[in-house]
């Protein structure tokens, strides 16, 4: 199954100030994230961003909280998005069967969101140049489970060029001038 943008949402999970310091390689995912929720919003993808306890986690990494208006930010306690009521209504109003996931902690919260909204009815995209836990070997181990489980592994750029879906079009040549050099 391709990703649609017009049937596509954009999760963001719990890139948070005071835990990004942990994460293994956290700037390059930071910025494969921002990079792909620059496409999203030039292509009418809905993006949701969530926020674990930022009371002890703080708010979203400013590289990421600059691109997002204050709407698209749903604060969390349940480690899973979709076990987290006022989220998964956010996630529902989208209207949108597709969610893409970027984010941290893989082998937590990414994890427990995408196999919940797996068990939900949604078809899960899990970026993987997009994701990252404290330790390389949690990541990894949570990948292998999320394939196993059914969610489809996929890299920013095929995201990217699933969503533009053809090469023919003034929306291609601006993304591909702008982000795929």
């Amino acid at each position: 199954m391709l990703m649609r943008a017009e049937t596509s949402c954009l999760l963001v999970v719990d890139f948070q100030e005071r835990l990004m310091p942990a994460i293994h390689q956290a700037d390059q995912v930071v910025a494969n994230s921002a990079w792909l929720i620059r496409i999203a919003q030039r292509l009418n993808v809905p993006v949701l961003a969530s926020e674990q306890y930022p009371k002890g986690l703080g708010q979203t990494v400013t590289a990421i909280r600059e691109l997002l208006p204050a709407g698209a930010f749903v604060e969390k306690t349940h480690f899973s998005c979709a076990a987290e009521l006022e989220c998964m209504r956010q996630i529902d109003l989208l209207g949108r069967d597709q969610v893409v996931l970027v984010g941290t902690e893989a082998h937590v919260c990414v994890l427990q969101t995408a196999l919940d909204l797996k068990m939900a009815g949604k078809e899960i995209y899990l970026v993987a140049d997009c994701i990252s836990s404290r330790s390389p070997h949690d990541a990894e181990l949570a990948l292998e489970r999320m394939r196993a489980e059914g969610v489809r592994i996929v890299s920013r750029e095929m995201v990217a060029f699933e969503w533009l879906h053809r090469a023919d079009t003034d929306r291609f040549r601006e993304i591909s001038r702008d982000f795929l050099r």
